[in-house]
């Protein structure tokens, strides 16, 4: 089953918050949903739970409308604490779960199951205002998946986390796609797109400026990336000289280098091998997602990206 979304808008007063927007998400995928503040993913997001209607357009799970779903079919991780403050972990974990339907003894189960491999066994009797901002936000992500879901929205998830709890968050994001469960993220934190999500969509004032499945959207950009790193000339101010190359960043060990369609980018390294340079990095590769998504944003969307971005539904039409 897919979620699909066919020509959304939404308007709030003045102000279009969405404009016409399509995109399908396949099931048991990671799917990131990117865009700036402000760009509508928020909105998409609610609309998709059946919180707001939009102005036209149709969601679909499974070929049925999103709103005459039941409410156990979504999970839901909102940007926004969502706890009660004074409530204990372990009773509102529960509570929130019997609201879905699950009893109350399996859903405690789960519940000291999940803060177990989260290593926060021992909150579960902790009131929510006692916990870190992270460990709250560990809570919220039990809480959105204990009626075990099929799909599951979530807005900004790694918000407040240290690494440690980034690679066990990511572990169970893994773990769920492959229960066969659907995911759709919105975040900024583009490295983390590059390592879960199979597909994405880049939205920006309502319009989606770019989609498609990850790889697919690198190798659209129609450039490359070179890394190039030579030893003692961290700078290589003579790039500056080479036609069709830009300096993205200088680290200390290498160079990142956009360089446009139709130049060779095996040329930079015959370049420097021809000023004598000793090579200890050359790598070429597609743009990164955050590459993409920073020249991206702002542009005018075309129907032909539109359609890019739901491949499935433009098969349907």
């Amino acid at each position: 089953m897919s979620l699909v979304l066919d020509s959304v808008s939404k308007r709030f007063g003045a102000t279009q918050a969405l404009d016409g927007i399509s995109f399908a998400v396949e099931p048991s995928q990671v799917f990131g949903f990117l865009g700036p503040n402000g760009a509508g993913k928020t909105t998409t997001m609610r609309i998709v739970l059946d919180i707001l209607r939009p102005d036209s357009g149709t969601v679909t799970w499974g070929g049925r409308p999103a709103h005459e779903l039941p409410r156990r079919i979504w999970g839901y991780l909102p940007e926004e604490r969502g706890l009660y403050p004074r409530m204990k972990v372990l009773d509102q974990l529960v509570f929130f779960a019997t609201l879905y339907g699950v009893p109350a003894a399996e859903a405690a189960r789960r519940v000291r199951g999940w803060l177990a491999r989260f290593r926060i066994p021992e909150y579960a009797d902790r009131r929510a205002e006692e916990l870190s901002k992270g460990n709250q936000q560990k809570v919220q992500f039990i809480a959105a998946i204990l009626h075990d879901p099929e799909v599951l929205l979530m807005d900004e998830p790694f918000v407040g986390l240290d690494p440690v709890n980034v690679a066990l968050l990511k572990e169970a994001f893994l773990e769920l796609r492959d229960l066969g469960k659907t995911l759709v993220l919105s975040t900024h934190q583009m490295e983390m797109v590059e390592e879960l999500c199979d597909s994405i969509v880049i939205i920006d004032r309502g319009r989606i400026v770019v989609g498609g499945p990850v790889g697919e959207v690198k190798r659209a950009s129609g450039r490359r990336v070179v890394r190039l790193g030579v030893a003692g000339d961290p700078a290589l101010a003579w790039l500056a000289d080479l036609d069709g190359v830009r300096v993205i960043r200088s680290g200390r060990d290498y160079t990142e280098l956009h360089v446009e369609a139709g130049r060779d980018p095996e040329s930079i390294l015959r370049a420097a091998l021809a000023r004598g340079e000793r090579i200890t990095r050359f790598e070429i590769a597609d743009p990164s997602i955050e590459q993409i998504f920073i020249e991206r944003v702002g542009a005018v969307p075309t129907e032909e990206t539109t359609l890019a971005a739901a491949p499935e539904l433009a098969r349907r039409r």
